[in-house]
């Protein structure tokens, strides 16, 4: 074991600043509130189903369609229901039951008066028209939009890519992710030369006679928005069957046709994805819609049950090693990631982007169970440490809620680094596994808070965890063991800490491996050595406070 001495995290910090318990420093607006927040105008309805008919022009890089709207009646508080659509797509016209509606536009939300009575429980539907030239994507997939590339053979090669900015930014829909689809049908028309891969399953193709082709692939299980997409290209497929947890699961594999032969070389890692993160999560959740693996114009996204693919053909993250370690080479990074999304983004989703850490803090974690299952719990561990460099400790990994707002980019690989400190804690592998497996039980294909996902761990391991979150999610400082010896003494105490932490840590003191239980006050135990050090599975600081 070696000491955990993290210099960095010290910079700035004592024991008495909490500026940043709790907080996220933004100015927000009202366009925040309404993309962010559960407003009336979205609370009374439930979305149920979808048919969203697009056309997609290669020659201008427009969009045009309709998206047919299905929803039940939940309330009966008013007569206006928010569609989100960005600029520069537009809103051309909404039906229902052949009446044209009115449609006022603030900003991203549209606000649709509706005519007919609207009574509890009852299924109703709209139809909305829209197109436009939606935004091209910048730096996909992190700021969002539609990638108009070309392939090395100069024939088109598109996609979206849009967690952070929303689907509402190419197509009209209830754009908050409380509420997910419970189904929902894809109608993809293109030149007829060219293939659509979107979600789901493949229900038709049809043949139309001005040159082009529609695509039509249905989602049967429930999806969030921004996981919706739509793949165009020269795609040449393969695909494989997989005995798994759940009985067989398609696995579908779609690239460009010159690309096959690699594909099929690197693709094996998929299969051993799906045998490890079932293994640790429980069968994979979409089983009725298949599982795919699309290759895309950039680097990849966790679009269900159509994960995207840009990963070169390599191992590591473009063929580099995120650990520093050399285990990040013995895996293909997009694989193993946006495949371990599949369990918690689009199965189990954040209901506020706030909670953005649900997703990314458990998938990043997949990556080491990832090695640990193939690989054993050394590699596993050297790769969780070496990712800790790329730790920022710059703001909360909870954002604001309301104004979709996202936290930190820790939630990554702090959020990883929190979750394995927490297996550390109870050092129980049995306990660990059937808590991430009933995790995926207890909320599968729902929608869900931080506070249920922290309720469901402490009472399933039987300790209330609520200081670890608190200082992890919550707070961007790193706990510091802060200890002495003095007089044939240890003394200890967790320093740099929020009100109340008290997670045990497990130490080498004078050759013997011992477990301490610090508090935020001084404690102290017989020792007459002068060496302490910190195991380090546990993602902490240390520091001699008399440097003797």
């Amino acid at each position: 074991m070696k000491k955990v001495f993290v210099l960095i995290f010290l910079c700035g910090f004592s024991q008495h600043v909490f500026a940043q318990f709790f907080q996220n420093q933004k100015e927000f607006t009202r366009q925040d509130t309404l993309r962010g927040s559960i407003t009336q105008e979205r609370a009374w309805w439930d979305v149920t189903y979808y048919h969203l008919d697009v056309t997609v022009n290669l020659k201008d890089s427009t969009i045009f369609g309709s998206n047919l709207v299905q929803y039940r009646v939940d309330s009966s508080t008013t007569n206006r229901m928010q569609i989100d659509l960005q600029p520069p797509m537009e809103v051309l016209e909404v039906t229902q039951s052949g009446q044209v509606l009115e449609v006022e536009k603030e900003g991203n939300a549209w606000f649709i008066t509706l005519i007919d009575d609207q009574e509890v429980g009852e299924i109703k539907e709209l139809e909305v028209e829209f197109g436009g030239k939606p935004l091209v994507a910048a730096r996909p997939p992190w700021d969002g939009g539609i990638t108009w590339a070309r392939d090395q053979n100069g024939k088109p090669f598109i996609a979206n890519a849009n967690q952070k900015i929303g689907a509402s930014i190419w197509w009209p829909n209830k754009d908050h992710p409380y509420d997910e689809v419970d189904s929902m049908l894809i109608s993809v028309t293109i030149p007829e030369d060219l293939v659509d891969v979107s979600n789901g399953r493949l229900r038709s193709v049809n043949e139309n006679s001005d040159g082009t082709k529609t695509w039509n692939w249905f989602v049967s299980n429930p999806i969030n928005s921004y996981g919706v997409n739509i793949n165009i290209g020269d795609y040449e497929n393969f695909k494989e069957m997989y005995e798994g947890e759940a009985g067989e699961l398609d696995m579908d594999y779609w690239v460009l046709s010159y690309n096959k032969e690699k594909a099929i070389a690197q693709f094996a890692e998929a299969p051993r994805t799906m045998e490890a993160l079932e293994y640790w999560f429980g069968p994979y959740p979409f089983y009725e819609d298949s599982y795919k693996l699309v290759e895309a114009p950039y680097l990849g996204m966790e679009h269900q049950s159509s994960v995207t693919y840009g990963n070169r053909y390599e191992n590591g993250y473009l063929g580099t090693d995120l650990s520093a370690s050399g285990w990040g080479l013995k895996f293909d990074f997009i694989i193993v990631h946006e495949t371990g999304h599949e369990w918690f983004a689009n199965s189990i989703t954040y209901a506020d982007i706030a909670d953005m850490w649900i997703h990314e803090s458990f998938t990043h974690y997949s990556e080491y169970l990832f090695l640990e299952y193939h690989f054993g719990k050394k590699a596993a561990s050297e790769y969780q440490k070496g990712v800790r460099l790329r730790i920022s400790n710059d703001i909360p990994i909870i954002g604001n809620y309301g104004v979709h707002s996202e936290g930190s980019g820790d939630m990554y690989y702090k959020g990883g680094n929190m979750l394995h400190l927490i297996r550390q804690i109870f050092n129980n592998d049995a306990l660990w596994r059937e808590t991430l497996r009933g995790l995926n039980e207890e909320f599968y294909h729902q929608t869900v808070s931080t506070q249920q996902i922290e309720d469901y761990i402490s009472d399933k391991l039987g300790r209330d965890l609520t200081p670890v979150f608190d200082q992890y999610l919550r707070d961007a400082r790193i706990p510091i063991l802060e200890y002495s010896f003095k007089e044939g003494n240890l003394l200890y105490r967790w320093g740099n800490a929020v009100p109340g932490f008290n997670a045990p840590v497990d130490v080498v003191l004078d050759g013997k491996e011992i477990r301490l239980t610090p508090t935020t006050g001084w404690q102290g135990m017989e020792s007459f050595g002068k060496e302490l050090t910190v195991d380090p599975d546990f993602y902490i600081g240390s520091m001699n406070v008399l440097g003797d």
